[in-house]
């Protein structure tokens, strides 16, 4: 009788499991963004300010990156650049997802003096930051955290969800 030869099934490639990139939302001055629990926020500061509001489970987050705080006379049209605009945009895109933005929190950041050697009274970036800090107040939004002034730039990140926001600063 001859053998029979066994075939074996060749081992399984190891494969690495491969998992969806988590979206990220990199916003530039003037850009408003919304996103969804696991998706990233994030921007880069100077004299600007940042604005994220969240709905208080965290499901939810919006961004704003001001560059000025009131809008100019002589333009004809918002631009989400300027602090009225900016809120406004992030309070539509929150209520398109079933969040009311009176009952969200916020954290904001940013608002540095990029260039102290000319100004050393009041500046764009605390004008900024005293033009956001009071417009949430009026709207009734509760500030979580703020990390205002200063002479330096502030790299801001955020995954929406429970985790707080990560601000690294870096020197002028």
């Amino acid at each position: 009788m001859t053998p029979t030869l066994s075939r074996r099934c060749p081992a399984p490639v190891a494969r690495p499991i491969v998992m969806p990139p988590v979206p990220v939302h990199t916003l530039h001055p003037g850009d408003v963004a919304c996103a969804e629990r696991g998706e990233q926020l994030e921007t880069l500061l100077g004299s600007c300010v940042a604005v994220i509001l969240t709905d208080p489970r965290r499901t939810v987050g919006a961004m704003c990156h001001i560059v000025h705080a009131h809008d100019p006379s002589h333009r004809t049209r918002p631009s989400n650049a300027h602090g009225p605009s900016a809120l406004g945009s992030m309070e539509r895109l929150l209520i398109a997802r079933g969040i009311q933005p009176g009952l969200c929190e916020a954290y904001v950041f940013g608002g540095g003096n990029m260039f102290p050697d000319l100004y050393r009274g009041i500046h764009i970036g605390a004008a900024n930051a005293d033009w956001v800090l009071r417009a949430l107040a009026e709207r009734g939004v509760r500030v979580l955290r703020d990390d205002l002034g200063g002479r330096f730039y502030r790299q801001v990140r955020w995954t929406v969800g429970e985790d707080e926001p990560q601000v690294r600063c870096v020197p002028l």
